[in-house]
């Protein structure tokens, strides 16, 4: 893959311009004494986009950057970017083939989802507790190995449902104990220093929950047999009037793309769960409950709640909700004790993305991960260089979110790990 000269002097032209808008605009807001808080993302999607024929009206007017500020701007860059590549590399296959980029961006936004999943209970966790749990992928690898278990050695041709739920009555148990036993003591005034003390005893689990795997269960990858098929479909289908007419007859838009079942079903699920827990969180006296210890605790507690019962809860929720994650994931890849370390480490990268401690934030966090690696790596002609690339797509997402919004999409600032309890 080699790009024009154009392409480079392009690609410098938007990193500068978006560079010198993120500067400039944050120091005018600043010289007027207005809100901030988006002027570093706003300066350089705009910069970045339309160079400074967008900037200078934005550095003059200095309106109020709202959402639609922020979106515009993105989506502009997003395209100019496109516009750049196509003219830089015709013959890419991104370029040429209209089949392959819808497929790629399906895929992107069922796997992008996914990651959503995984993220929600890392953010549920936080957004509670105000810790960061290191053993989330360790959760996410005990939920698929127990559903293994349960539906291929244990009661072979079960209903799949059965190993689901087992999965997640196990993990939410086991959540619940550990909470209890070595999470509590933070919130009493027992522990000097809280934030070091989370970090490491959930890095302790993290190695307990892997080796206790492996030593038990063995080294070799297991795979469960899958849970459901969908049928095939075809969308658009020929007969559609609306379709362009050739001398051919009826000219489809794509051949085909294709979806995974088990990812689907995963994705599914996922939207499935969130809306669950925005309504638990919402509409519910223990979802209120929660919100409530998560603002203040001693509050809280004078509320007549009980906030050690509501941080267990939270914990133990979160836990689950990575374990159903890889139960539902187990019948799509090969699973490993170790399998858990990189969904945690895609976790924390859209856990700051989307704000922490932002259920939505984690959703809409794993959809953009989800579209930057699929258009990261199908354009990439080398299936090697591609794979290989993945991780870095997003170091650069998470690079970017911390520089120009430190809170990330839909994020709240929190003054410490146990909400102000030291």
């Amino acid at each position: 893959m080699e790009f024009s000269g154009f392409f480079w002097a392009a690609v410098f032209w938007m990193a500068g311009w978006g560079v010198i808008g993120s500067i400039a605009l944050k120091r005018r807001y600043l010289h007027r004494d207005l809100d901030t808080s988006n002027t570093s993302m706003v300066g350089a999607f705009t910069g970045a986009a339309a160079g400074p024929f967008a900037l200078i009206p934005l550095w003059i007017k200095t309106p109020r950057l709202t959402t639609r500020y922020i979106v515009l701007p993105v989506i502009a860059t997003v395209v100019v970017f496109g516009l750049f590549f196509a003219k830089g590399d015709p013959g890419n296959i991104c370029v040429t083939n209209g089949t392959f980029v819808a497929s790629q961006f399906v895929n992107g936004l069922v796997i992008g989802i996914i990651y959503g999943f995984m993220a929600l209970g890392l953010t549920l966790i936080f957004s509670i507790l105000g810790i960061v749990s290191f053993a989330h992928g360790e959760f996410y690898m005990i939920g698929g190995m127990i559903t293994y278990f349960i539906t291929s050695v244990w009661l072979p041709g079960i209903n799949p449902m059965i190993g689901v739920l087992g999965a997640c009555v196990a993990t939410f148990t086991l959540g619940a104990i550990f909470e209890r036993m070595f999470l509590t003591p933070m919130y009493e005034g027992k522990i000097d220093r809280p934030v070091e003390y989370g970090i490491l005893v959930t890095f302790g689990l993290a190695f307990t929950l892997q080796y206790f795997v492996q030593a038990t269960a063995g080294a070799n990858p297991v795979k469960a047999q899958r849970f459901l098929s969908f049928p095939r479909m075809g969308l658009p289908s020929s007969e559609d009037p609306w379709l362009m007419k050739t001398s051919r007859g009826s000219m489809e838009l794509f051949e085909s793309v294709t979806i995974s079942s088990p990812r689907l079903t995963a994705a599914l699920t996922c939207i499935f769960v969130l809306l669950a827990l925005l309504y638990l969180l919402h509409r519910t006296w223990t979802g209120k409950a929660l919100r409530a210890v998560s603002l203040d605790r001693e509050a809280a507690a004078i509320a007549g709640i009980n906030p050690d019962r509501m941080n267990m809860l939270a914990f133990a929720l979160g836990g689950m909700i990575a374990a159903l994650a890889g139960s539902l994931l187990v019948q799509a890849f090969s699973w490993l004790p170790q399998v858990g370390a990189i969904p945690a480490m895609r976790s924390f990268v859209i856990v700051v993305l989307g704000g922490l401690g932002s259920l939505p934030g984690a959703f809409f966090g794993g959809i953009i991960v989800g579209l930057v690696e699929a258009a990261g790596t199908g354009c990439v002609p080398d299936p090697q260089k591609a794979a290989s690339y993945i991780p870095a797509y997003g170091m650069i997402v998470l690079t970017l979110t911390l520089l120009l919004r430190p809170t990330g999409l839909l994020g709240r600032k929190y003054a410490s790990a146990t909400h102000g309890q030291n």
